[in-house]
């Protein structure tokens, strides 16, 4: 869902993709930073949102600032 929004939003090219499956340094950081390992997450201000909803929501209120 998030990344349809992301697609929807032509927010591609602005956002920076980081795989935590496919590179453990991704997933290490990941998991020290929050604790956790549940994706999706974005990163706002270095502070981690992990509801989709919420995510779907801030992207779709703060897209043309992005």
């Amino acid at each position: 869902m998030v990344l349809r929004k992301i697609k929807s939003l032509e927010l591609q090219s602005k956002i920076q993709f980081k795989n935590t499956l496919e590179d453990s340094t991704h997933r290490d950081f990941h998991m020290k930073s929050t604790g956790r390992s549940t994706v999706p997450c974005l990163y706002i201000d270095d502070k981690p949102m992990f509801e989709s909803s919420e995510i779907m929501n801030w992207l779709e209120e703060n897209h043309t600032k992005i």
